[in-house]
């Protein structure tokens, strides 16, 4: 063999220009060193769609429930003013109560000391109306001097 031949059939560094656009392909052992096979990434790929519908599913059942919970009357109390009365241990409470007509109410009304303790309640029922917007004043007796008297909550009955 000659020098030559031994030349031409010696695999040689330098590549071709054709060669050069396109990278050399990673071995298959370093993909495998680094989670890239072809498993995988079809299991990455499954993991993907199946994160994607689960998340639709609970988006979905959240706008349902959501839908049908709207279908309750809604009750909104605003408190208006108090009046104390410190000669009689009570304070007269005075707030408003918007509920849809034809619905009886409770409401729990509460007076409070300086330090925002309760010192009175009363659960007051309210008959149904017509009306959906009404007005009321109840008296709290208390068992120490208040300090202010509020709407605690109400609901149908």
């Amino acid at each position: 063999m000659s020098p030559a031949d031994a030349a031409a059939s010696a695999p040689s560094d330098e590549r071709s220009p054709a060669d050069a656009d396109t990278p050399a392909a990673p071995s298959e052992a370093i993909e495998a060193r680094y989670g890239r096979t072809k498993r995988n990434r079809s299991r990455d790929r499954l993991l993907l769609v199946l994160g994607g519908a689960a998340v639709a599913i609970v988006l979905v059942a959240w706008v349902a429930w959501a839908g049908l919970d709207g279908s309750k009357p809604q009750i909104q109390a605003t408190d208006l003013g108090h009046v104390l009365q410190p000669d009689e241990r009570a304070v007269e409470v005075t707030w408003q109560l918007s509920v849809p007509a034809g619905n009886e109410t409770a409401c729990i009304v509460q007076a409070f000391n300086e330090d925002f303790t309760v010192v009175g309640w009363k659960v007051v029922e309210i008959p149904a109306s017509d009306k959906p917007i009404r007005e009321f004043t109840e008296t709290v007796r208390t068992a120490q001097e208040a300090n202010t008297g509020l709407i605690n909550r109400c609901w149908l009955t």
